[in-house]
């Protein structure tokens, strides 16, 4: 490893072992898009190396809403790791996390590899075991959430927890381009959405990952949960918040905070 990717790996990592946002790399230094992956590779490794296996991934910045949101124009990815699994009806610290941030999600369980350049949509569908109602729990070590695509790379995608819920369903069950999501806030509706908000249908965005990972060589293992991406902007959370996602036919997943 570099100076320079070890010294980006080592101001990510204290700013998630102190609980304090770090200004952008790239208000200061030069970061192009290859080593923001190296980056966030060593990042990654840092935490399974810690006792955090692999999970799985996610896909960011899917919906039009999020690139708006964050003034981006194209998806990126992270990984998930145990550490970052939250179950079903477990309350979560904020204290645990800088700033964090919620948006509603359809994930998918693999029971198949899923590897290649030439990966679809319905292939990703043949190969999912189930998908699932979820909520993904971001949280940027920028301050403020202000970035370039080449931070949030480096930062994993902001990648922080997940929980799954619902109903799980076979895929072949359900058109996933209609689904629809209610999200509520402490019992106020925040944001509607359906699952064509994320590049017109959730498996595309998982066949999207595939390819991307084709190209370095990498690709997905059975038994891995893929976060498709946000269905709506993602909203800020505080002790005492609870937030619930309504899905139709995958039900709902609910997180309390304190």
């Amino acid at each position: 490893m570099s100076d320079e990717i070890e010294s980006f790996v080592g101001t990510l990592l204290e700013a998630v072992r102190t609980r304090t946002a770090t200004t952008p790399f790239t208000d200061t230094r030069d970061l192009d898009e290859a080593t923001a992956l190296q980056v966030q590779d060593a990042v990654v490794r840092a935490r399974i190396e810690a006792g955090n296996p692999l999970m799985g991934a996610k896909l960011g910045l899917t919906s039009k809403a999020k690139m708006t949101q964050m003034k981006v124009d194209r998806p990126l990815y992270g990984w998930l790791t145990s550490d970052m699994q939250v179950d079903a009806g477990q309350t979560v610290r904020c204290a645990d996390y800088i700033q964090p941030r919620v948006e509603p999600e359809i994930a998918f369980l693999l029971g198949r590899d899923l590897e290649g350049p030439h990966v679809a949509a319905t292939h990703v569908l043949a190969a999912t075991e189930a998908v699932f109602g979820a909520i993904d729990i971001l949280d940027s070590r920028y301050a403020g959430y202000a970035f370039t695509f080449n931070d949030v790379v480096a930062d994993n995608a902001s990648s922080a927890g997940f929980v799954l819920g619902g109903t799980p369903l076979d895929p072949y069950g359900i058109d996933l381009r209609l689904t629809g999501c209610v999200l509520q806030k402490n019992g106020e509706l925040v944001s509607t959405a359906a699952g064509a908000s994320v590049m017109g249908h959730p498996a595309a965005a998982v066949a999207w990952l595939v390819r991307a990972l084709a190209a370095r060589g990498m690709g997905l293992q059975a038994g891995q949960v893929v976060m498709a991406g946000g269905m709506t902007e993602a909203i800020p959370v505080a002790p005492g918040d609870s937030v619930v996602a309504s899905f139709d036919r995958l039900g709902s997943v609910e997180i309390a905070f304190r």
